[in-house]
């Protein structure tokens, strides 16, 4: 599952695809390696229109899962949005958008190990968006920090396309390339945004060398 994503595009160009009314990043800047329960910006629907933010990654974990652990570092990929934890966030006030210009899966290789294989459009275009979900949550997502007040997100998967399948056959996020697919997730109904969640067709990714850090 997508683990590691980059998002390196200039802020003005998620403000006009995603029609953000109000950005609240500030100075936002480009994040070649966003990791799970880390800060990434999103678009969600805010009361005055579409506003960009900063939201860890990583939704609430079901609280099954949790015992034992003191911590909860959060749910990064979404695979079933209607099974009963999901469901109460599949609604248009906790849709969002993940802007990405590259995600990573970790390709298995011959000794056991693990290296990141980076995709991206293969149209050239840099930028793309994650169908996302988010919500307000109190817990506890680093011991140092103690229990905190968070906006949290994450993304739907779907079955893996051809170029994501070679490295990682179970699943890849679900991405939105066209501007009617971001406004469909954003407003329509359950039934019409969940048909989104289907594979990006064959070639439309092609793999690219890592983001390069931050100097």
């Amino acid at each position: 599952m997508c683990n590691l994503y980059s998002m390196t595009s200039n802020p003005q160009a998620i403000r006009d695809i995603a029609k953000v009314l109000e950005d609240r990043t500030g100075n936002l800047q480009p994040l070649p390696e966003i990791y799970p329960n880390t800060m990434a910006p999103i678009v969600r629907n805010g009361e005055g229109g579409r506003e960009l933010l900063m939201a860890r990654w990583g939704m609430p974990t079901p609280p099954g899962y949790l015992k034992g652990h003191k911590m909860d570092r959060g749910v990064t990929n979404i695979r079933n949005p209607t099974s009963t934890w999901w469901k109460r966030w599949e609604g248009v006030a906790h849709r969002c958008l993940v802007p990405l210009t590259a995600f990573s899966e970790p390709e298995r290789l011959h000794d056991g190990k693990s290296q990141p294989v980076w995709f991206a459009r293969s149209d050239g275009e840099p930028l793309a968006f994650f169908a996302g979900i988010w919500c307000r949550w109190t817990s506890v997502r680093k011991l140092a920090d103690g229990e905190t007040t968070d906006d949290l997100f994450g993304f739907l998967t779907t079955d893996a396309n051809s170029e994501v399948g070679a490295i990682h056959p179970k699943a890849m996020p679900v991405i939105l390339r066209q501007l009617d697919e971001l406004d469909v997730w954003m407003n329509a109904s359950v039934s019409e945004a969940l048909r989104l969640q289907r594979p990006l067709s064959d070639g439309m990714l092609a793999c690219v060398d890592p983001p390069r850090p931050l100097e």
